[in-house]
């Protein structure tokens, strides 16, 4: 609130209402109450932008500044202290300090940006919150050779930028000036300012995508909770950093890469703790999957939505892998997620066998750690596990240790579900330390571990190949009959009289395989109900009592 004597001052009072036609206009309309002061609520910048404007009036000296011109301008256009009023009245000098010293200055047009917000809508009337917009994104968009002003960095470079630049004569010279030199004193500015900043340096064109998402990653890393550790929230602040995080996924480059997948996939974990928007957790979605290669396991480990009885957000991993399957296919180009295509994506019918090794490595490596968690459903794991086709694992260990934790977290599952989830594995792309690992280990089902020891000696057979066959007698196993510690052994030896080398075997299989309740069969899968080729159990009895001979050694 402004108090104004009228009768104060008599002699002073001409000059300021000469330059101030609005002041005069209110005087007049108070003249006929009695009052001897004047009320003047509404005057953008208070009490301050207005003793300034009076010092004008009386030719006082004035000092203006970064941090009080946006208040002392909207004042004056309150005031009307137009040059048609009088000439070199206040707006227009006002107006010369902006243009030929504050816009001119990196920082100083960053200070004017954030002292316009609390003077609205004035500041933005008067287009002074558009000249500092335009003003930064002029200077952003420049060669950085050209940039000689101060600015804020204490950050790495870009790695693009790391070592230097060759120039045409073949001389390295370093840059003194990174590409993303603006990036952290934008990140003083709030949202919304920001918001407008980083729309006008894109559509000016010069930045690339890769600088841009630099700058919104530092931003993201400033502002959300979720990325800085000094932040701290509170329930009426998860509105405001809810718009904040869809604002930043909005603002994304839509070039591929120019943003790491580790980001938008911290970013994602945030959208989850902020109950973000489900168009916003889409286009996550979407842009992990088209850079999933890019992902480690730790990223995808992100703990589920609050009221999940599971530890990770297995929903968000099947989400993604049908993503990076449909952009594998080709089916990516479409403006938004459909259900129908992601559907058939993760639908092990339709996977191709040419993934990426990488992908396919860390959606095992993944499995490996979420089959940790006793409360994972086995229709979720069987699902994950069954996008990627047993053609695109060259090798089936890690997919091993995954079914392995997942049978140890969950000792309750019953025959038919062990095979649905051992039916995963092909036994035949085992290397020979997990083909140990797994004939001794009693959470497998029994036919699993038979199936691995027929892939065994086959292996072993094609290894020998000719040199058994000459020889005219059948290759021979030893097998470990007893505990792993009792050092008892029986060694099956062929009729030519050669021995091979020992596989590792529980008594328990042993026991089924003498009594004929195991059929051998060519069949990656657990159910040798499928297998090709099996052999009558009296016919396997009878021939190994008629070849083989113990010893105890």
């Amino acid at each position: 609130m402004i108090i104004y004597s009228k009768f104060h001052e008599l002699c002073l009072q001409f000059p300021l209402l000469s330059k101030c036609p609005r002041l005069e206009r209110i005087l007049v309309s108070t003249s006929e109450t009695n009052n001897e002061e004047i009320d003047i609520p509404d005057i953008p910048g208070g009490s301050a932008a207005f003793e300034i404007c009076a010092k004008f009036c009386y030719g006082m000296i004035v000092t203006l500044n970064a941090y009080n011109v946006v208040a002392v301008r909207c004042a004056a256009e309150y005031l009307e202290m137009h040059e048609t009023i009088e000439k070199g009245n206040l707006i227009y000098k006002i107006d010369i300090f902006l243009n030929s010293s504050i816009f001119r200055s990196w920082k100083d047009s960053i200070i004017v940006l954030q002292t316009a917000k609390s003077l609205q809508p004035w500041s933005e009337d008067l287009k002074l919150v558009s000249h500092c917009i335009e003003s930064l994104a002029s200077k952003v968009s420049i060669d950085p050779g050209e940039v000689e002003w101060s600015y804020t960095y204490n950050r790495k470079k870009l790695p693009s930028e790391n070592g230097g630049e060759i120039q045409w004569n073949g001389v390295r010279k370093l840059q003194s000036v990174p590409k993303d030199w603006w990036v952290e004193d934008l990140c003083e500015l709030g949202m919304d300012s920001y918001k407008r900043v980083i729309m006008a340096i894109k559509t000016k064109g010069r930045v690339c995508g890769e600088v841009i998402g630099e700058a919104l990653k530092a931003y993201a890393y400033k502002r959300l909770p979720g990325f800085n550790k000094t932040t701290t929230t509170h329930e009426g602040d998860f509105a405001m950093y809810r718009v904040l995080l869809e604002t930043i996924v909005w603002l994304l480059p839509t070039k591929r890469g120019s943003v790491s997948c580790s980001f938008l996939l911290k970013l994602f974990k945030e959208a989850s703790f902020l109950d973000c928007g489900e168009n916003c957790r889409k286009e996550l979605i979407k842009r992990i999957g088209k850079q999933l290669e890019e992902a480690s396991v730790t990223d995808l480990l992100i703990p589920a939505p609050v009221g999940e009885s599971t530890l990770y957000d297995i929903d968000l991993v099947l989400n993604v892998m049908g993503e990076f399957l449909i952009h594998e296919h080709g089916g990516a180009q479409r403006s938004s997620c459909d259900s129908r295509e992601l559907e058939e994506a993760r639908n092990p019918a339709s996977v191709s066998g040419n993934l990426s090794i990488t992908v396919v490595k860390l959606i095992d490596g993944y499995l490996a750690e979420a089959a940790k968690d006793p409360n994972l459903p086995i229709l979720k794991f069987v699902e994950l596990a069954g996008m990627v086709s047993g053609s695109a694992r060259p090798v089936h260990d890690e997919l091993y240790r995954a079914i392995d934790n997942f049978l140890k977290e969950h000792p309750d599952l019953t025959k038919s579900e062990k095979k649905k989830i051992c039916r995963l594995m092909d036994c035949k792309k085992l290397s020979p330390d997990s083909c140990i690992h797994a004939l001794q280990n009693d959470r497998l089902p029994l036919r699993v571990v038979v199936q691995l020891l027929y892939f065994v000696q086959m292996r072993q057979f094609s290894a020998r190949g000719t040199s058994g066959a000459s020889e005219g007698g059948s290759i021979s196993t030893a097998m470990n009959t007893g505990d792993e510690c009792n050092g008892e052994t029986m060694a099956v030896e062929s009729s030519g009289g050669r021995n091979v080398k020992g596989v590792l075997m529980p008594k328990r299989i042993l026991g089924k395989l003498w009594s004929g309740k195991v059929q051998w069969g060519d069949n990656s899968s657990s159910d040798t109900s499928e297998s090709p080729s099996s052999i009558n159990p009296d016919e396997a009895k009878s021939t190994l009592s008629r070849n083989i001979r113990y010893s105890v050694s």
